[in-house]
């Protein structure tokens, strides 16, 4: 099977550095969704060396940057998927930068906790 972050077109890379790169995320959750992917084929957050996350932490960082320039959410949901019982459908590391906005949930308490319905309020 072919990895679909593997090679990325040079025109989809946002930013990048030596060990990773950014891009739109192709099924974008809100306005200016990020994914931020090491560039070597590493599956999840916990086989990447500390190298590689602090280059895809570095790329996170810079990417807020632009989208606080274009679009000027009011938060972010910063997020990794490890594992197929966690949501992970691409088995190559990459950590999701979603920009939120005042009004797109009306109850957006527990942010995170929301991946499991039952658990967002506290």
């Amino acid at each position: 099977m072919t990895c679909p972050f593997c090679n990325p077109a040079p025109g989809e890379i946002v930013l990048g550095n030596d060990l990773a790169y950014a891009r739109a995320d192709r099924y974008p959750v809100s306005p200016g969704h990020i994914l931020v992917i090491p560039r070597r084929h590493v599956p999840t957050f916990f086989e990447a060396t500390d190298a590689e996350k602090m280059a895809v932490l570095e790329l996170v960082s810079r990417c807020r940057d632009q989208i606080e320039e274009t679009y000027h959410p009011d938060g972010y949901n910063i997020g990794v998927n490890v594992g197929a019982a966690a949501g992970q459908t691409v088995m190559h590391l990459h950590v999701h930068l979603i920009p939120r906005y005042a009004g797109d949930d009306p109850d957006p308490r527990g942010g995170v906790r929301g991946v499991i319905p039952e658990k967002k309020g506290y």
